[in-house]
């Protein structure tokens, strides 16, 4: 029997719920599929931080890279100032732990979770392969004469060959062993942004040489927002830098279905991956059991695919399919006509 150690982070508001109702699954698809798994706690978030004032201990990355994976539930606490703990806990543990992939399945289970007109799951199911430790994200800039009526800040994008092709390589890869219309599509605004766009289109062609098989495609920024809503169905994979994946994939999570389904994957392919839900806290939903946890059950089934256990995910997933479709009136918290665990439940007994 498979073995893996399992760090799990729970973090902020309805964090602790949602990742409680993916334990209880993971438990049942261990137990179905003949794999065990260890879970080991850590308290990284808010309520830690407003006790001893730490946002991460030295010790956590060391600790962290020793796990087969980390599921992560939330962070943000309405109690600390935005940015303390995003790029204290998120950004610190992506960089550190060289989570390089930033993965965003986008699928739609049921048509009447889109708010796209006649648009069906078969026509919204792509992926997003954001490149997640570089970018306008790597923190670089300055302030000049600030609080002046001259101030000045500047905020670089900073991308390097090894970071953009190391991305791309990924994105091919991940084209190919989806192998859908294996059509890939470099979003980017070459137009405007031709430093660092300039690089990631000659690497992508440099690249593409090697995969003869898989279909090249290329599209701005904004022209991928107008297609992700008028013809999402053009997309199979799309890959782009840290900034423009985080703006496509909050759009490609509201056309799947909201907040509530939408998970996601920090990929380290040589290390350490951790798993999450991307709709953040929710702190005004904390406690009261209402909050969906189908993404978290998403994030789950993601962790499992990554492991190796392809079986447990596809049912994780299969069962989550299943529950949207037959059970739930919304995907939305307070909506969905049954609670929180009772979702959990449900996902379980449809295993």
């Amino acid at each position: 029997m498979k073995s893996y150690k399992i760090a799990v982070i729970p973090g902020d508001g309805t964090g602790p719920e949602v990742v409680r109702e993916g334990l209880k699954v993971l438990e049942a698809a261990a137990a179905k599929y003949n794999f065990s798994c260890e879970t080991v706690n850590y308290d990284f978030g808010g309520e830690r931080y407003l006790k001893t004032g730490e946002v991460l201990p030295a010790s956590a990355i060391k600790e962290l890279s020793g796990f087969d994976a980390i599921y992560l539930g939330a962070i943000g606490h309405p109690g600390v100032k935005p940015g303390i703990l995003e790029k204290g806990i998120l950004l610190t543990l992506r960089f550190s732990l060289e989570q390089y992939i930033n993965l965003r399945p986008v699928r739609l289970y049921d048509s009447r979770f889109c708010p796209l007109k006649d648009k069906t799951p078969e026509q919204i199911d792509f992926v997003v392969v954001r490149e997640n430790t570089e970018g306008l994200y790597k923190g670089i800039g300055e302030f000049k004469d600030k609080g002046t009526v001259d101030e000045i800040a500047t905020q670089v994008s900073y991308n390097t060959r090894r970071g953009v092709e190391r991305c791309l390589r990924y994105a091919f890869e991940y084209t190919r062993k989806r192998n859908k219309k294996k059509t890939l599509t470099l979003c980017g605004k070459t137009n405007v942004l031709t430093y660092a766009f300039d690089l990631w289109e000659r690497t992508f062609h440099e690249v593409a040489k090697e995969y003869p098989d898989i279909k090249t495609d290329y599209a701005h920024v904004d022209a991928t927002c107008m297609w992700m809503v008028k013809n999402p169905e053009w997309f199979d994979v799309i890959v782009t830098d840290n900034m423009f994946g985080d703006i496509i994939t909050d759009l490609g999570a509201m056309i799947q279905g909201g907040m509530g389904i939408a998970a996601g994957g920090n990929i380290n392919p040589e290390g350490v991956s951790m798993f999450e839900p991307i709709g953040g806290s929710a702190p005004k939903y904390t406690g009261k059991e209402v909050i969906n946890p189908m993404a978290a059950i998403c994030a789950l089934a993601m962790l499992l695919s990554q492991l190796g256990e392809e079986k447990a995910a596809s049912a994780v997933e299969n069962s989550v399919i299943k529950i949207a479709r037959e059970k739930l009136k919304s995907l939305a918290a307070g909506k969905m006509g049954y609670s929180t665990s009772q979702v959990g439940d449900l996902v379980v007994k449809n295993l």
